[in-house]
């Protein structure tokens, strides 16, 4: 599931409402049948990023192995021979044995942001959290994470919410778009809401949705749109 909106629109604030990092305001918010709780286990989260420090040393094995010491919530999940199949079975994953060994620093961005991913899934999670996972990348990159986090998801059995600010990479794989923008949350399949009539309705504004001969989706009309975004 891609979400979708402009800058300011509410996206990442909808992903901490998720992960328990925030409470709404009004009204209820369930995951997995329960109010969110800061570092369940059940929940992978890759954070936004732009790249690593070229001198960051750790390796990028190690770096997959804070997600299971509990680094990011403070709480230990796995120890010993666990820990270590947990961390191989994630970088086996995500095909980072390459390099798992090498600092992170030094690695490419698709690398990094595979080991990211890795670190994401080593607890072993119903629920992965994306924000923004193929900015920073080039085409062929993102062509390549996009077709990764499509297959894992589909091995593991994952449901996979994802902030993009493009969704063409996206469109050969998602089954909904939740689309944010002012002040109102569209849901549906990407034919359902990535119409001329739909971002219409959600702008309350003329918006036309072109598609090009290759099926890449464009909108037109929201410059201003980009420009002031909605708080």
């Amino acid at each position: 599931m891609a979400i979708l909106g402009p800058n300011g629109s509410g996206k990442t604030t909808l992903v901490r409402m998720i992960l328990g990092l925030l409470s709404p305001a009004a009204g209820r918010l369930e995951v997995f049948g329960r109010t969110p709780r800061r570092g369940d286990p059940g929940i992978g989260y890759v954070p936004q990023r732009s790249t690593f420090d070229p001198e960051l040393s750790i390796r990028g094995r190690d770096f997959v192995r804070l997600g299971v010491d509990g680094h990011r919530w403070g709480v230990r999940l796995l120890g010993g021979a666990d820990a270590a199949a947990a961390v191989d079975a994630s970088i086996d994953a995500v095909d980072a044995h390459a390099y798992a060994d090498q600092p992170l620093g030094r690695l490419s961005g698709g690398e990094q942001q595979r080991l990211l991913l890795a670190e994401a899934l080593v607890g072993n999670p119903r629920l992965l959290l994306m924000d923004e996972p193929l900015s920073y990348l080039d085409v062929r990159n993102q062509g390549t994470i996009v077709q990764l986090i499509s297959d894992v998801a589909r091995r593991r059995n994952l449901t996979v919410l994802l902030i993009a600010h493009d969704v063409n990479p996206l469109l050969r794989h998602i089954d909904q778009v939740v689309y944010v923008a002012a002040g109102r949350v569209a849901i549906g399949t990407p034919d359902e809401i990535i119409t001329s009539e739909r971002l219409s309705e959600i702008y309350s504004t003329p918006v036309e949705v072109v598609r090009d001969s290759r099926g890449r989706v464009f909108v037109v009309g929201l410059e201003e749109e980009t420009s002031h975004p909605h708080a």
